[in-house]
């Protein structure tokens, strides 16, 4: 059995969270992810290699609330309305997070960003629209890896709090 430079051989998530999984008990998970031969780093692609909707892709976004990075769990077809986290969070200012701040909070870079299992602790928003799907699939830690999960154990895993901060449609 070979080896990719950022899979182990019993998975295709990246090493690190693969062992995150262990930790945390969910060592299965690791072992149903996906690994893909070109990067799926948008939802949309994602979406096409796995075969499923494009609102089953669950996406990692890291923001930065008032200068602190805060996580949230998004609906592939979704955009985060910032004013909704801005009042969600009661913070003045909410921007995307520059790519050194989500490499430096989560340990993983854009396009690969899991829901959990990173490097260190953040808050957590989960858009309710992933509830909508009973499986999602997220990053497993690379671009090219991704793995499925059951909406609340993926919520309840990550921390996170039930929120509405999706675009709303005019």
């Amino acid at each position: 059995m070979t080896t990719t430079d950022d899979a182990s051989e019993s998975s295709a998530a990246h090493p690190r969270f693969a062992a995150a999984l262990r930790e945390l008990g969910l060592g299965e998970l690791a072992v149903r992810a996906r690994r893909f031969p070109e990067a799926t780093r948008t939802a949309a692609e994602a979406a096409a290699a796995i075969g499923c909707g494009l609102s089953q892709i669950c996406k990692s976004l890291v923001f930065a609330a008032d200068g602190v990075p805060v996580l949230v769990l998004m609906d592939g077809a979704s955009r985060v309305d910032l004013d909704r986290v801005r009042e969600e969070l009661g913070a003045g200012k909410v921007t995307r997070a520059k790519a050194d701040v989500v490499r430096e909070t989560t340990g993983f870079a854009i396009g690969g960003v899991p829901p959990f299992g990173h490097r260190t602790r953040t808050r957590v928003l989960a858009d309710r629209s992933l509830l909508a799907h009973d499986v999602v699939w997220a990053a497993a830690g690379t671009p090219y890896a991704v793995f499925p999960i059951e909406p609340k154990e993926l919520v309840a895993t990550a921390g996170a709090t039930l929120v509405d901060v999706r675009e709303r449609s005019e």
